[in-house]
């Protein structure tokens, strides 16, 4: 077991605090492809063209290359569409780490520290749908130091700096592609309480699904 140490944000943390995210988020491509290769007009795309093209054409290379292309295509398209998705949250909470979770009473940041590096880390500020609830952000630990009950660590600071500012719950959201994250939270004592698909066009056409997450802190007295 790698001993590890949580602490507050300080500024020289920043910049291996944002890679940490975005390697991170990075990594839920390939799920997220095979999450749209499971979507039925997907399926319906790639089924319609191999047909039309082997009918058509009488061969059986030409459909396999003309999926084989929609394929890669699909991949670069996803992978630029979830790049610019992490771009835009590097430019906004964690554009001024330090404004945002630090300054306020009510808020704060942490990172994890094992071998003398920062491998994790996570964020809570006030929900913007309710004040009595804290909401936990940017939870990302390292590959290779995941395992290690850092993540559990984490969540649990939060929980307690939630209980010590007064807060009645602690809420969190996870996507369609993290049932790994979604273990953790539930084994931590959080509980799903809603889902819904995301609101726009691209949301539906992805079936892109955000679940809502609580922990509940027993009131005193």
């Amino acid at each position: 077991m790698v001993p590890f140490h949580i602490r507050e944000y300080r500024d020289e943390d920043y910049e291996t605090v944002r890679d940490l995210f975005a390697t991170g988020m990075s990594e839920y491509v390939p799920s997220l492809c095979v999450h749209m290769l499971k979507q039925p007009w997907v399926i319906l795309l790639l089924a319609c063209t191999f047909c039309l093209l082997l009918t058509s054409s009488k061969s059986l290379l030409l459909p396999i290359l003309a999926v084989t292309l929609l394929l890669a295509v699909g991949r670069q398209l996803l992978g630029y569409a979830w790049s610019r998705y992490i771009d835009r949250c590097l430019q906004e909470d964690l554009l001024d780490i330090q404004a945002t979770y630090m300054q306020d009473k009510g808020s704060r940041f942490w990172v994890a520290e094992a071998d003398e590096y920062v491998v994790a880390t996570v964020g809570a500020r006030p929900s913007e749908e309710h004040q009595e609830e804290l909401m936990l952000k940017r939870m990302s630990v390292r590959k290779d130091y995941r395992g290690l009950g850092i993540a559990r660590a984490l969540c649990k600071t939060v929980v307690s700096f939630a209980r010590e500012h007064g807060y009645r719950s602690v809420v969190l959201n996870t996507l369609m592609v993290q049932p790994e994250a979604r273990a953790l939270y539930s084994s931590v004592g959080f509980r799903e309480y809603h889902s819904y698909v995301l609101p726009t066009f691209y949301g539906n056409l992805a079936n892109c699904t955000v679940s809502k997450h609580r922990y509940d802190i027993p009131s005193v007295g």
